[in-house]
């Protein structure tokens, strides 16, 4: 039986960036995955494929919507969505062989296979072809991701009744997509098809999209997409999707407790995603789970079993490729004796729709639940001069400071390119600059980026010089 120091469960951006970590440390590493292909959901059928779609059909969008304006005269554009899908996968061939790669540039043993433990230190591979191995490990990190959910009444049978998986992999363009939740993931995939003419219903049990963000940037996204041809449908309980045909009819019930029909070509079931951790033997090993079916960890993510360690969408917290990534690190270096930190307040949230929507740290709501006292300063990208370039002028940047000392508690955008902005807000956080800090640097003009420059400005004194 072959001995590893470390053995990781499942390599998507946890479990791989965790066996780079480990490897790099020093230590003999292992990592088994259960499909042919390294990079989990995200590189597989989440953050790459899905971004790949979304710039495809914002070209195929500005050929047909802005070109005109800036000058560009073309006819008879066309969407080709076999070699649209075609392209995506290519992207997430190129990307899933990178991780082949790291592997092996890492001396990393890949093992293919479903991986289970049979007791503490000893985990069983199963392969596709019933053949079964069995290695030894010190330790062992569990990074086996999560799972698109459902809910009762719904049965999905991946043709017409879709999750995010399949919405990646359509031979046609929806007529009428009818999607179930006003998350991230739908309204990103909704995007794509609305683009390319799809008509989308969204259907939402709140009162809002993206509700988990700071409050004004839902409101903001919703006109956005409005302009798209998106419909919204707020504090609807659907019951029921059942497909007959080519025709999806999905019931729901509003606020007065009325029955509501939606009928279209496709339902796309997106209300969260949940841990996956089937025929894990967690059991075996002794590993104990919460009411909400997530892996219990301490603060160093290790689990009820020393030596046990769980991160990214098995255990709690935003289900964030970065995020588990951040946790990779955090528990080699753990492992290797070292004394790292995570700062989970400042783990960026983003939606890759266009305008682009990003956040970290406390939300308004948040503050006013505190109590806390804060100032706001805000910057609309329609006083932008490179937005308006761009016609990229939906959106703004919103600033949240304490009142008494000025630090920046929270930063809110949305707008062109605001999920790379952001990276700025979560700089100046994990420094606690102040908004003066930030309002005091030189930012490159013309750029997207002064817009957060002049929010601070405002969040000092009102004392923005372009609006």
């Amino acid at each position: 039986m072959e001995k590893f120091d470390v053995t990781v469960i499942g390599s998507g951006p946890g479990g791989y960036v965790a066996a780079i970590r480990c490897a790099q440390l020093g230590m003999k590493t292992a990592i088994i995955e259960r499909y042919n292909t390294l990079g989990g959901t995200c590189l597989n059928v989440g953050c790459i494929p899905s971004k790949a779609l979304l710039d495809s059909s914002e070209h195929y969008h500005n050929a047909t919507h802005t070109f005109a304006t800036h000058g560009i005269d073309v006819k008879d554009v066309k969407v080709n969505l076999k070699q649209m899908i075609s392209r995506k996968a290519d992207v997430v061939k190129q990307n899933c062989d990178g991780i082949t790669f790291l592997m092996k540039k890492n001396k990393i043993t890949v093992f293919t296979g479903h991986g289970s433990f049979v007791n503490k230190n000893t985990i069983e591979i199963a392969s596709a072809d019933g053949t079964k191995t069995q290695i030894e490990s010190t330790k062992t990190i569990i990074a086996t991701g999560s799972k698109p959910s459902s809910l009762p009444g719904i049965e999905i049978d991946k043709k017409r009744v879709i999750t995010s998986t399949e919405a990646l992999e359509l031979t046609e363009i929806p007529k009428h997509m009818v999607i179930i939740g006003g998350g991230v993931i739908g309204l990103e995939l909704g995007s794509v098809y609305a683009r390319l003419g799809a008509k989308i219903s969204v259907v939402e049990f709140t009162g809002g999209i993206i509700s988990t963000m700071d409050g004004g940037l839902g409101k903001e996204l919703q006109k956005s997409l409005k302009k798209l041809g998106f419909e919204f449908y707020f504090n609807h309980k659907v019951t029921g999707a059942t497909a007959k045909g080519k025709e999806v009819t999905v019931t729901a019930e509003n606020a007065k407790g009325e029955k509501i029909e939606f009928k279209g070509d496709y339902c796309l079931v997106s209300v969260g995603r949940k841990p996956y951790t089937d025929n894990l033997g967690l059991d075996k090993a002794g590993v104990k789970m919460d009411n909400r079916g997530r892996i219990e960890t301490d603060d160093h993510l290790q689990t009820n079993v020393a030596g046990i360690y769980a991160i990214g969408d098995v255990v709690k917290g935003a289900m964030l490729a970065h995020k588990a990534e951040e946790e990779g690190v955090f528990v080699a270096e753990v492992m290797a004796g070292q004394k790292p930190h995570i700062n989970y307040n400042l783990i960026p949230g983003v939606v890759y729709t266009w305008p682009e929507v990003a956040g970290v740290g406390y939300t308004e709501e948040q503050l006013k639940e505190q109590g806390k006292k804060y100032k706001t300063g805000s910057f609309p990208f329609k006083a932008s001069g490179r937005a308006r370039a761009s016609m990229d002028m939906d959106g703004f940047v919103k600033v949240l400071a304490d009142e008494a000392t000025d630090e920046i508690l929270g930063v809110h955008m949305i707008g062109p390119r605001v999920a790379d902005m952001i990276a700025e807000a979560v700089v100046a956080m994990e420094f606690r600059a102040s908004a003066e800090d930030v309002a005091r640097m030189s930012h490159a003009h013309p750029t997207y980026t002064e817009a957060m420059k002049e929010a601070c400005m405002d969040a000092t004194g009102k004392r923005a010089i372009h609006f």
